[in-house]
């Protein structure tokens, strides 16, 4: 079933997102049906739950009392799929009440259904894996359901005119596990995922760019190259970064200080425990407290909670003294861990965590500096992915118009503030895409979008518009006629979450970091034993130019060591002998090149300070 289905009438009110409709997405949507039709002929007792149309293909929820699917079972489904096709079987639309609808699908033992049906007759609304829909009262508004072969489901459509004229190419992907609406207390259904696309090339190019996923993923390439470690003791979602892992992170950080810093934003650091007021006031705990961890005191009847953000906490720091409007913009950097009550189950490597920071930081500004510090933050994320070697583009999130309850501020300042957004697009020349419904609750914002090495989309930095929370916390400033003014607020993040953005990064360059982010720059191995001591030499003057090095004096063959060493995607390797020793000139291995590097130790030396410091990656 996909999340919306009532019937597209006067009497029916309801709002779904990311719905759009273009040929392949029908076509991704009708293949769907066809999937549970296949499943019902091949499983009688099957009971579905919801099927949508998401990105390069389309899922179903499904459980089959009595049996387990396995993934041979996905090759016989897709069998069945395609001699359904030739059969050109209609999909047919019917409308009917709620009422005849729990009556109909309670005949066919569709459980799952039936309880969606009951949540709209009684409470008005229901929410599927997140989705909320919403219809008026019974007898206002009719249920829309589709009818292909012996499948029957609650969907609004559209869809193909039938199974014939269904021209993707598609294959069944995969399975996984899924709670019943996403909860966890919920039974496990199984989830079949398809993927499908216009022609077969598009089709098999996705899924070579799939099997490179795997070999790049960052959970896999994180153990592998020992950067860090998920503990079940620990807590999942809480990763544990070794001294590798801490080096790459810490880059990161310094790089997003480095140049935040040179705008004029000054480091500050935060509590990450705080008084429930404080989130009362910025109106997290009503728009986001079930999203945020609670700490108990043993001394105190007060509620704290683990901060999941910076923005409450600089707003303290700007109220602690009086402001002139001489002393604007005022601009705070901060990358206090944060913490997030994310569901077991959504928790992802260092993609989706539970404790994190942010390259996070806050400007206060007037109003007629906000162009300027745009400009500035655009500017600063530019250099920053033109550096990590990666594409982007800018979304425009929006509020949501048909659900102003889920947002802070009246019309008014939303309807200014993204208009000023928008302008300020324009007069930089950036293009961009609208996105409704994808706005923080407290303000718009510019999402960057980064586009990796297999051309996957990830939303990253954002700089965001708020004119809400300095009027909530009373920020004020004294104007130049003597009045009293509530600053703006801007919230920016250049590659957002470090922790996040280095798994990422991870996988976009295969574990291969450039020099500057190298965790290992330098790696040095010996031929024999007694070379040992030039290699320690070699390895403390490199320590004392803070390059940093590894030694490899195990003993085994050299051959094995350079495999090693090679696996472990460090830039360079210098292999020591007696030839290397007599010489006044060092033989470097570069990553992925055969020929290797005759030069001088200390122009070596100076060349790989000069591209660490200049981020550079090649000699």
């Amino acid at each position: 079933m996909d999340e919306s289905f009532l019937s597209p009438n006067k009497s029916t009110n309801l709002t779904t997102k990311n719905m759009n409709e273009p040929k392949l997405d029908l076509e991704r949507h009708s293949l769907a049906h066809l999937m549970a039709t296949g499943i019902l002929k091949m499983w009688p007792q099957a009971r579905f739950g919801v099927g949508p149309v998401i990105e390069n293909g389309f899922y179903y929820d499904v459980e089959i009392p009595g049996y387990q699917l396995t993934e041979l079972d996905l090759r016989k489904i897709e069998k069945t799929m395609n001699k359904l096709k030739q059969q050109k079987l209609p999909y047919e639309k019917k409308e009917i009440s709620i009422n005849e609808a729990i009556k109909l699908f309670d005949q066919f033992g569709q459980t799952y259904k039936v309880e969606l049906l009951n949540d709209l007759k009684t409470k008005g609304t229901t929410k599927m894996n997140g989705t909320e829909a919403e219809v008026l009262p019974e007898g206002e508004s009719k249920i829309s359901l589709y009818q292909i072969g012996d499948f029957i489901d609650l969907c609004r459509g559209p869809h193909v005119k039938n199974s014939n004229d269904l021209k993707a190419a598609f294959v069944l992907e995969k399975l996984a596990g899924a709670y019943w609406r996403g909860d966890e207390k919920n039974k496990m259904l199984t989830r079949i995922y398809g993927l499908a696309f216009n022609t077969q090339k598009e089709l098999e190019d996705y899924l070579a760019m799939i099997e490179e996923a795997k070999k790049r993923d960052h959970r896999k390439l994180g153990k592998e190259l020992e950067l860090f470690v998920i503990s079940d003791l620990v807590g999942p979602g809480m990763p544990l970064y070794t001294p590798k892992g801490t080096i790459v992170r810490g880059e990161i950080i310094n790089f997003s200080n480095e140049l935040q810093q040179r705008i004029g934003y000054q480091p500050v650091h935060t509590p990450q425990v705080n008084k429930a007021e404080l989130f009362k006031i910025s109106g997290h705990y009503e728009k986001f407290k079930d999203d945020m961890l609670m700490v108990k005191s043993h001394y105190s009847e007060e509620e704290y909670f683990l901060k999941p953000m910076n923005c409450p906490q600089h707003t303290q720091i700007y109220a602690s003294q009086k402001r002139s409007y001489r002393d604007l913009p005022i601009a705070y950097s901060d990358t206090a861990n944060l913490f997030r009550d994310e569901k077991p189950g959504e928790l992802s490597g260092l993609t989706r965590l539970r404790c994190f920071c942010q390259d996070d930081s806050h400007c206060f500004c007037r109003e007629d500096q906000i162009r300027d510090e745009f400009k500035k933050l655009l500017n600063l994320i530019k250099e920053a992915l033109t550096v990590y070697g990666m594409d982007y583009r800018i979304r425009l999130s929006l509020w949501d118009k048909n659900h102003q309850e889920k947002y802070l501020g009246d019309k008014d300042i939303w309807s200014k503030s993204q208009k000023l957004m928008e302008e300020l697009l324009k007069e930089n020349k950036i293009d961009y895409f609208k996105a409704e419904g994808e706005a923080a609750f407290y303000g718009p914002k510019m999402d960057i979008m980064v586009t990796d090495a297999l051309k996957r989309d990830w939303q990253i930095s954002t700089i965001q518009l708020d004119l809400n929370m300095p009027v909530r916390f009373d920020l004020k400033y004294t104007d130049a006629d003597g009045s009293e003014k509530h600053p703006i607020m801007i919230h920016k993040a250049i590659v957002g979450s470090p922790e996040r953005f280095m798994g990422i990064l991870i996988e976009h360059y295969a574990g291969a970091f450039p020099l500057w982010l190298a965790p290992v720059q330098v790696k040095i191995l010996n031929v024999g034993q007694t070379h040992e001591e030039h290699c320690r030499k070699l390895a403390e003057r490199f320590k004392t130019e803070n390059i940093r090095v590894e030694l490899d004096l195990a003993n085994e063959t050299v051959g094995n060591k350079i495999r090693k060493t090679v696996v472990q995607k460090i830039p360079y390797m210098l292999v020591i002998g007696d030839k290397e020793i007599a010489s006044d000139k060092l033989l470097v291995r570069a990553r992925g090149e055969e020929k290797l590097l005759d030069i001088d130790l200390n122009e070596f030396i100076e060349k790989i300070k000069t591209l660490t410091k200049s981020r550079e990656n090649l000699l």
